[in-house]
């Protein structure tokens, strides 16, 4: 099981953090493994941390990624920095390299194992599903999904498989259908457009480049804050 250290188990054995602690925790969600950095993966991680992000997952993919061992050494010196900021450590696809690195929770794509068998691996960890349409949005609530990812809302070269861009019209419509799980938005999202996310019903955004590739990953992460949660 998915070692638990942020937050508590609710009665029904789902995740740890309460609905609203978890909308805050989605409201900068920075995504990055080693492929995606420009300069040191741990650097780039504290810098970003310090700049104000409140959840992190670790994804670690593409031709030029780490393997087994350094893969699983990477993993766990970014958990230990982001427990050291109180920002959970979610792991991208692999079940198992979540369960060994202790992670707070793992999140899935549609073509990953289903919800619902992920949900009985991981316990009572955070569970974070991507959806595309509100079927799958209502499919993951029923398999146990504690937030959707919507996306790519605009363009993004990131992903080699991206999907096609949806735009913010699904955000807006999945609250218009009484979809009222913690939702976030992905996909060529910058501090100068994540306003509009927000508005359309996500509460709040993940990014890659948009902080691993900047010049000051701290200064990144803090002008995404500010534009998701102004002060």
């Amino acid at each position: 099981m998915v070692l638990q250290i942020i937050g508590h188990t609710d009665e029904k054995g789902g995740c740890p953090l309460k609905t609203e602690d978890l909308r805050e925790k989605l409201k900068v969600y920075f995504i990055m493994g080693s492929t995606n950095c420009l300069s040191d993966p741990e650097e780039t991680l504290k810098q970003a941390c310090e700049g104000g992000i409140t959840l992190f997952q670790f994804r670690e993919k593409g031709t030029q990624a780490l393997k087994e061992q350094q893969k699983l050494n990477l993993g766990g010196k970014l958990k230990e920095i982001c427990h050291q900021y109180s920002v959970p450590f979610i792991v991208n696809d692999d079940i198992d390299l979540a369960v060994r690195l202790g992670a707070d929770g793992v999140h899935i794509g549609q073509e990953d194992e289903p919800a619902e068998k992920v949900r009985k691996k991981i316990g009572s960890g955070i569970l974070g599903v991507s959806v595309h349409t509100l079927e799958e949005a209502r499919a993951a609530i029923e398999q146990g999904a504690d937030y959707l990812g919507i996306g790519p809302i605009y363009k993004t070269t990131t992903k080699e498989d991206a999907k096609e861009v949806q735009g913010v019209q699904l955000l807006t419509r999945l609250r218009e259908e009484g979809i009222t799980i913690p939702i976030v938005g992905i996909g060529g999202i910058t501090a100068s457009n994540a306003e509009a996310v927000i508005k359309a019903g996500a509460d709040g955004v993940s990014v890659i480049t948009a902080i691993s590739q900047a010049d000051s990953a701290k200064n990144a992460a803090k002008q995404l804050r500010e534009s998701v949660q102004p002060l």
